[in-house]
């Protein structure tokens, strides 16, 4: 009888029409077979692409649609934790590192110096204690109350680049974008005894009604920011900020282990097919190899990998140390001295860690093993309904549904699986009321990555409210729909002509992702 991990590989040969000879005992948990670029043979691949492309088949599910991330699926009882469980296939010894990198992940930093010696090194300047505090119940974070401090949703700070080593930088994707002189890559409204705060972010909201075609009024808030109580002198004049929320945490393993070339295989940056969507490929620099890698992550798919954002991470919304980014001062610039001087949590002068190669590798781990929820209502006609409703008004055009991982992922629970994530993990033109205006890396001022919709119909019953897009303006679906504009804007057009029950559909569909 085939181990519990090889009969799970064995079920996706099934659905994929592969033989079980196509399985080794050690290809079936990572190890790359004949095609080095994602680990499968060219009939595989084949079989692969034919069961990737999208349905027109409303009347039923798709064969295992109700586990989206193939084996790694989560099939427990929906609660706020629903987020927080391990990937399904996931054996016994593995599982102890997945609570240890969550002990990691919600453990509160203090400031240097500290008894508690595996837990200081706390900024000086930080966005959050913890990687929990912005990603709540490792889920997506939430626009701060009025008059409160954000926590989960913080400003990355960028300038135009000022000379010519800025734009060689620029142009050799060594940076994504070049830091305020003063403030460095975020505004950072928290700090340490002894050592002033950045500042502090401010959000008004302004209301914005759409009326769909059938007569309902839906109002939209249109949020401004601006920033009160510099301490540390004026901004650069060509300042340029963008409110960024902490994304859902699932099924980020899966999505590194989508095959490069089947992501690049739905980019046409020149919209050779006429469709209106083009969606091309970040390209930024890999700290770990050394060399650009296409970006994955990040609301702008400004990280290529889960290990760099990880680390990106910790130094910038926490400052702590780690082998990617040794200094210990975190985000803290040249312009900020006593931030760049204060104790950090390193065991001496020449030891500048806070967070060692363990500790991130266990969050790392436990990052990419963070499974994602079964579907729900699957067969439900209206859910079915929506379905079709999603498909046809060319949602699927960005969010597409199905990969099939590589082989040879890191880890074996991300191997091979047939994924259903509805991302395509490009950039898109979203349209001038979604724009920030700040370039990162190829992403323009109007482009973002398309966000993964799986778990999204579980916002509420994890969050306990719903903020939706890259600065949580959204509070329901149907809000964050009407927002989209740009590459966008047909599908969205389509959506606000549908009759009342259609619309209803489509959002019962999405309630079920």
């Amino acid at each position: 009888m085939p181990s519990r991990p090889l009969a799970r590989h064995n079920a996706l040969a099934a659905v994929l029409g592969l033989g079980l000879a196509s399985f080794s005992g050690v290809a079936a948990v990572g190890q790359a077979v004949s095609d080095p670029a994602a680990g499968r043979t060219p009939a595989e691949q084949a079989r692969v692409e034919a069961v990737t492309r999208p349905t027109e088949d409303f009347s039923k599910p798709e064969p295992f649609e109700l586990r989206p991330a193939g084996a790694a699926t989560v099939l427990k009882t929906l609660n706020t934790n629903s987020f927080s469980h391990a990937s399904a296939n996931i054996s016994f010894e593995r599982e102890l590192d997945f609570k240890v990198g969550n002990a990691i992940f919600r453990k509160l930093w203090v400031s240097s110096p500290s008894s508690t010696a595996s837990s200081d090194g706390l900024g000086p300047l930080f966005n959050s204690r913890s990687c929990q505090s912005c990603h709540l119940k490792d889920g997506r974070g939430h626009p701060p109350p009025l008059g409160e401090e954000g926590v989960s949703l913080f400003l990355r700070l960028s300038v135009p680049p000022q000379d010519d080593g800025d734009r060689e930088a620029l142009a050799a994707r060594r940076v994504k974008a070049i830091p305020e002189p003063t403030y460095g890559g975020q505004l950072q409204n928290f700090s340490v005894q002894g050592i002033p705060a950045e500042g502090s972010m401010v959000i008004e909201y302004a209301p914005l009604r759409v009326t769909l075609a059938d007569g309902t009024e839906v109002e939209l808030q249109k949020p401004t920011y601006r920033i009160e109580g510099l301490n540390y002198g004026p901004l650069h004049p060509e300042t340029m900020t963008s409110p960024r929320l902490a994304p859902p945490m699932i099924g980020v393993g899966l999505l590194e282990a989508i095959p490069k070339a089947d992501i690049l295989a739905n980019a046409d940056p020149q919209d050779a097919d006429g469709d209106g969507i083009s969606g091309r490929a970040n390209r930024v620099w890999s700290d770990e190899t050394g060399r650009v890698e296409l970006g994955r992550f990040g609301w702008k798919a400004g990280q290529p990998s889960v290990a760099q954002q990880t680390a990106s991470a910790f130094r910038g919304d926490i400052g702590i140390s780690t082998p990617l980014y040794p200094q210990p001062a975190g985000d803290c610039t040249g312009l900020q001295p006593d931030c760049l001087e204060a104790p950090h949590g390193g065991s001496g002068p020449d030891d500048t860690l806070e967070a060692t190669a363990e500790m991130v590798e266990k969050v790392d781990f436990y990052s990419r093993n963070l499974g994602v929820p079964a579907r729900r209502d699957l067969d439900d006609p209206q859910v079915l309904e929506g379905k079709r409703v999603f498909y046809e008004a060319g949602c699927i055009g960005c969010h597409r549904p199905k990969f099939v991982t590589r082989r040879d992922s890191l880890g074996p629970e991300q191997s091979f699986q047939l994924i259903w994530p509805y991302t395509d993990l490009l950039l898109h033109d979203m349209g001038e009321g979604l724009a920030d205006h700040r370039p990162e890396g190829l992403a323009d001022g109007r482009e973002w990555r398309t966000p993964p919709l799986w778990g999204i119909g579980l916002t509420e019953t994890v969050s306990g409210r719903a903020h939706y897009l890259h600065d949580g303006r959204a509070r329901s679906l149907l809000e964050a729909i009407l927002w989209h504009g740009g590459e966008a804007e047909a599908a969205r057009q389509k959506v606000v002509a549908l009759p009342a029950a259609e619309r209803e559909a489509l959002l019962a569909f999405l309630r079920s992702l």
